[in-house]
């Protein structure tokens, strides 16, 4: 690792910022800058990959850089140190505690990957450029609270420098799919990629990035969460004949109408009759906390790994905007063009395992909801319609959920209220 350049100016160090509620750290994937380098303020100086997304980080300060401290591959705390800059300028001593968290962009106590907890900040270096408050628009604090992003950083292009909306997104870019084949990104990064051997019986892959991060969650689902699930298969033939009459219609002209569609804002529906099975788990308070919004994830088996981005309020959504709003977290997540902010805050999941024509299965209920709703294939099947044998549109639907907020009758309930839906559709009307 290069050595620091002399103490000439002060060198202002730069932590891993808190990229979102519950991540504890981050993989740097690549650096955008050497040592000797000049940056600017808000230029992008790292790729780092969480559970999330890849993130751009942006520069909070301009200088030369002196000292890079982690190297591509690193699994980095969040609030631990990631690179040193030199800058001429005097700066000011940052606000006490009781002014500013300490744990957000380009400044931030010292952490373990298990600890949060914060250690006084070198006295050597400031990393906050002014002791005054950002002036900022409602809109743009919101956003940057969401992206973990510090206003302390973010220029300002509004009346009297103020902090835009638009500032606030160009300050944390995410970074779009990666087109590079695996090892020319993996040499650009200083170390090349582990090609298999023509023949060989086995090969290795470095567990990191969203696997890494899915592992854990899935293993943390599986120790902390007593789970139950339950089934029911559905005579789906009504509601595959409303989407084929749908999309003839003007209404979803452009829209790639889908089951997913139907079935979410089934599930929406049978929600606002079972609010219970919205619910999570507030272990510190012991308390059950009932959401009377629906932030509704939807699986999405991305070139990364599982991303769950979430349709923000998806109650207030109707058939034609969760059609919409569904593809675009689909290609926002397979894209790698997630924000943090898509990812987090879920309060109820669906998975649509019948894309890979399974006929249903046990998903593992995500660490802070109550429920998650697996999709089946859909297949014409031999039924019983009218004490006749007919061949007609069949799913299985799934419902894994917490046993500790949800029982069994209410699992039930909520479960069969969703299949009544998706055998009479037009019952739906009169919850749109």
């Amino acid at each position: 690792m290069p050595q620091p350049a002399g103490d000439d100016g002060h060198v202002l160090e730069f932590r891993l910022p808190d990229l979102g509620e519950g991540l504890a750290d981050g993989d740097l994937v690549s650096w955008a800058v050497g040592v000797g380098d000049t940056v600017e303020l808000n230029q992008t100086i790292a790729e780092v990959e969480t559970a999330k997304a890849v993130v751009a980080l942006p520069s909070p300060f301009s200088g030369t850089v002196v000292e890079l401290l982690a190297s591509p591959g690193d699994t980095v705390p969040v609030g631990a140190p990631l690179i040193r800059v030199r800058n001429d300028l005097e700066v000011t001593e940052p606000p006490t505690a009781e002014d500013r968290r300490d744990v957000l962009v380009g400044y931030g106590p010292e952490a373990e990957a298990t600890s949060r907890r914060r250690r006084p900040a070198p006295s050597t270096a400031s990393t906050t450029p002014s002791t005054h408050r950002a002036a900022a628009t409602p809109a743009a604090r919101k956003l940057a609270k969401e992206l973990g992003l510090d206003l302390w950083y973010v220029a300002g292009s509004g009346p009297d420098g103020a902090v835009t909306v638009e500032d606030v997104r160009s300050a944390v870019p995410v970074t779009g799919p990666r087109t590079a084949p695996d090892a020319e990104v993996a040499e650009r990064n200083g170390h090349a990629a582990d090609a298999p051997e023509p023949g060989a019986r086995e090969e290795r892959a470095p567990i990191t990035g969203i696997r890494k991060r899915t592992a854990a969650a899935m293993l943390a689902s599986a120790r902390t969460i007593p789970q139950a699930s339950t089934f029911v298969t559905v005579d789906c033939t009504a509601s595959m004949e409303l989407l084929d009459h749908l999309r003839t219609t003007t209404s979803f002209d452009g829209l790639t109408l889908t089951p997913l569609a139907l079935v979410a804002r089934a599930a929406l529906a049978a929600i606002a009759e079972h609010p219970g099975i919205n619910t999570a788990w507030d272990e510190q308070n012991q308390q059950i906390v009932t959401k009377h919004y629906v932030n509704l994830g939807i699986a999405v088996a991305a070139d990364r790994g599982l991303l769950v981005p979430n349709l923000k309020d998806a109650q207030t959504l109707s058939l034609r905007e969760l059609c919409r709003e569904i593809s675009w977290a689909a290609e926002t997540a397979r894209s790698g063009n997630a924000t943090p902010a898509d990812l987090l805050g879920g309060t109820f999941t669906i998975t649509n395992v019948g894309v890979f024509g399974v006929d249903t299965g046990v998903p593992l209920v995500n660490p802070g909801e109550a429920a998650i709703l697996c999709l089946g294939s859909i297949r014409k099947r031999p039924w019983v319609f009218r004490d006749e044998l007919a061949i007609r549109w069949v799913t299985t639907l799934g419902l894994s959920f917490d046993h500790r907020m949800v029982d069994g009758e209410l699992g039930a309930r909520f479960l069969a209220t969703t299949a009544g839906f998706l055998e009479d559709p037009l019952t739906l009307l009169s919850r749109v």
